[in-house]
């Protein structure tokens, strides 16, 4: 796939996340996603075969991408804590980029074709298990007290991907100071051991 076709293709899943958002998926043709884009529909053929097909796409960009291009900061040097603190700034800012595309997978993940969607909950496994090996090590260092690696893990993707749900780029929050207060809240309250007073 050459660069522009790349971009292209880009270009038609995040407007097609928007008018899915928008008006919902069943109530979206292929014409509407064309005109989103501002190209024919037979060029919209050209880069998908079917609305579901950009559906699918939409998908990956929020669980194959980030697995992509989030999941090598768990394999950096540093200890399990710098690593984990840097995997939720980098969730948080995808989220950020992509948070139309995430409530769209969020809502509409039902209208995949069953082979598509053992793709996309694969990809959100091996997320959800490389964190928990990352939580797991650090229980090992004694940097993390949590008791369960596992629950762990489950409840950090949960709290960072509810990001999508509130946060809005017009509130008087900046998207620095939610990152700020996430990684404090993740690896400095739920994963720090309990210091007994």
């Amino acid at each position: 796939m050459t660069a522009v076709s790349r971009t292209r293709r880009d270009e038609i899943v995040a407007a097609a996340a928007r008018t899915f958002a928008r008006d919902g998926y069943t109530a979206v043709g292929m014409r509407d996603v064309a005109e989103a884009v501002g190209i024919r529909g037979a060029s919209l053929y050209h880069h998908f075969a079917s609305k579901e097909e950009i559906l699918y796409a939409v998908c990956l960009s929020v669980t194959q991408e980030p697995n992509e291009q989030t999941l090598p900061l768990l394999d950096a040097p540093g200890t399990p804590t710098q690593r984990m603190a840097a995997l939720v700034r980098a969730h948080l800012e995808h989220l950020h980029r992509r948070q139309v595309e995430h409530l769209v997978a969020l809502h509409e993940m039902a209208s995949l074709t069953p082979e598509h969607r053992a793709v996309v909950d694969e990809h959100r496994r091996f997320y959800q298990r490389r964190v928990r090996d990352v939580v797991a090590a650090g229980m090992a260092t004694g940097e993390f007290g949590v008791p369960d690696a596992r629950l762990a893990a489950f409840a950090i993707c949960d709290v960072l991907n509810g990001f999508s749900n509130w946060f809005h780029d017009d509130r008087d929050l900046a998207v620095e100071d939610v990152v700020v207060g996430y990684v404090d809240l993740v690896v400095d309250r739920l994963l720090r051991p309990r210091t007994v007073t």
